[in-house]
């Protein structure tokens, strides 16, 4: 598909197992590999380095959480890596969840989204202007480095809100589990009024979406529900799915209208139409999740690989 990259994310995994399936996703002619920076797993920005010479591939975080990493820090590791692999690098951070933060880190939640304002603009300013000198609400900074790294800062969001904000200030908004309508409907236009705000043009809106190619559908169902049916009971995006259209999101069972909504699966035909119909809604470049589905898992997965690297090789 020409002008949509297509990558695939590598999953919490040990970092060997993170290091071949980037090695695979860069022989399929995929674009990116990304990974989430979660608890205490494996750190993928030190997998990328690692992979850095060895592979031709872009790498993507998907996300960083920002409150455990202060923005100096979380320069310093995206300087290292754009430095063994200049331009490779897109990185993606997101305040992540009260439960994760305060539960998991001990650390506070208070107003993220003024916390991710500051946090994107001290990182900003470091890495694509070479120096910073900020005293905020919440986040302080003086710093400088020997030369600008303008390597490009992603947000997650959910609701318009951070949309907006994404399209303020950033280099593209990343979505999560949200319905193609959703995204056309209120990502799109809100991070169009964000860089209106700003006076720019608008970041692209990437889709972090579940896919899968496989005929099974209730395996398909049943695997996406095991892997990713709590994110219905988290009230943000119950909200979300509800505003969507989505009224089974009120229970909690995740049932097959739902799944239909979120994952993308099916055969080679019926994943390729879909995906080739992405930018209808809006999005500007495809981040999948690749679905275990069990005993069949490896050989969907590379089905997967394989029509994706097609795609994101056709044109």
């Amino acid at each position: 598909m020409r002008d949509f990259p297509i990558g695939v994310h590598l999953g919490f995994r040990e970092a060997n197992v993170m290091l071949e399936r980037t090695r695979v996703a860069d022989a399929a002619g995929l674009n990116m590999v990304w990974s989430t920076v979660g608890g205490a797993a494996p750190d993928p920005l030190v997998v990328f380095g690692r992979a850095a010479g060895e592979t031709t591939i872009g790498f993507g975080t998907s996300i960083v959480p920002t409150y455990p990493r202060h923005p100096i820090v979380m320069a310093s590791q995206a300087l290292a890596l754009e430095q063994l692999a200049p331009g490779r690098l897109r990185l993606g951070i997101g305040p992540s969840h009260k439960a994760v933060i305060e539960g998991m880190f001990g650390l506070g939640f208070e107003r993220p989204l003024a916390h991710l304002r500051e946090y994107v603009g001290i990182l900003r300013a470091l890495l694509h202007e070479g120096s910073v000198k900020v005293q905020g609400e919440q986040l302080s900074a003086q710093a400088r480095i020997d030369a600008p790294a303008p390597v490009p800062i992603l947000v997650a969001a959910l609701r318009p809100r951070a949309y907006r904000l994404a399209g303020e200030l950033s280099d593209g908004a990343i979505s999560w589990m949200s319905p193609l309508p959703y995204l056309r409907d209120q990502a799109g236009p809100a991070i169009a009024a964000g860089a209106r705000t700003g006076g720019r043009a608008a970041p692209p809106l990437i889709a972090h979406v579940p896919v899968v190619v496989s005929e099974d559908r209730e395996s398909v169902r049943a695997a996406f529900a095991s892997a990713f049916g709590n994110y219905q009971r988290m009230p943000f995006y119950e909200q979300m799915m509800l505003e969507a259209g989505l009224e089974d999101a009120r229970g909690d069972v995740l049932t097959e209208t739902m799944a239909d909504a979120l994952v993308i699966s099916g055969d080679e035909n019926a994943v390729a139409e879909r995906v080739q119909g992405l930018p209808s809604f809006g999005v500007g470049e495809l981040l999948a999740d690749i679905v275990d589905t069990g005993e069949t898992g490896g050989r969907d997965r590379a089905r997967t690989l394989e029509l994706l690297g097609a795609l994101a090789k056709d044109g």
